[in-house]
């Protein structure tokens, strides 16, 4: 059993008001009364105001075993930023790096070997269910391989550009014909919702909205403003 937690994008109170509802404990080492796991879909950080606190909550949860995370785009950036690679400003990324600023080198470097660690996907209930932060085609599922972690992180291209000039999306859950169940984040809506066995949990807290989870098996949507 699993409540899969959507981009959280440094919103710490939001986190923690959503496991209480879950009824996940305050201390990430004691586990659910029921046996739930937390997993996370990944984009922690930016935008929002405690990315280094969002970032120690979820860094415990996982090593005590009580949760899961995959990464997120916004992660991978934030990794690649910290141990000085070029990096695209903006995104909320000055953000996350100014908080981090204020904490010491330990936890900044603990951030980066825990962001390189995690996986681009998970197959979980014994193949029923699939969480990738982008999203994923079926033929990636339990495959690591390039292509793969690039759809599953960052999301697919069409390899066109819109007029602004953006990369545009390929729209891969309307051809999706899986039998996994996909839960994905990356791309914000307004509501959750069923489409061809996909669902995207990104209801925008950092902008207002709310942050929700699905609890697995019973998909059922539970929310905070």
């Amino acid at each position: 059993m699993f409540d899969i937690v959507g981009d959280v994008h440094g919103c710490d109170d939001e986190l923690a008001a959503l496991l209480a509802l879950l009824g996940h404990p305050t201390e990430p080492d004691r586990r659910h009364p029921a046996g739930r796991r937390l997993v996370f879909v990944g984009d922690l950080v930016d935008r929002g105001p405690a990315t280094p606190a969002v970032l120690r909550r979820v860094m415990a949860l996982v090593a005590c075993g009580s949760a899961l995370c995959v990464a997120g785009n916004h992660d991978v950036r934030l990794a690649d930023a910290l141990r000085g690679l070029p990096v695209e400003p903006g995104h909320g990324l000055e953000e996350s790096l100014g908080q981090l600023a204020g904490e010491p080198a330990s936890f900044r470097d603990a951030v980066v070997a825990f962001i390189d660690g995690l996986p681009a996907h998970l197959v979980l209930d014994d193949g029923r269910l699939v969480v990738a932060h982008a999203g994923l085609e079926e033929a990636h599922h339990g495959s690591d391989s390039r292509e793969g972690r690039e759809q599953a992180v960052h999301g697919a291209y069409t390899g066109e550009f819109d007029d602004r000039p953006m990369p545009v999306r390929d729209d891969w859950a309307a051809r999706y014909a899986g039998a996994a169940v996909v839960v994905q984040g990356h791309t914000p809506v307004a509501e959750a919702e069923w489409f061809r066995g996909t669902i995207c949990i990104d209801t925008v807290c950092v902008y207002g909205g709310r942050l929700t989870a699905l609890s697995w098996p019973e998909r059922r949507l539970v929310a905070v403003p």
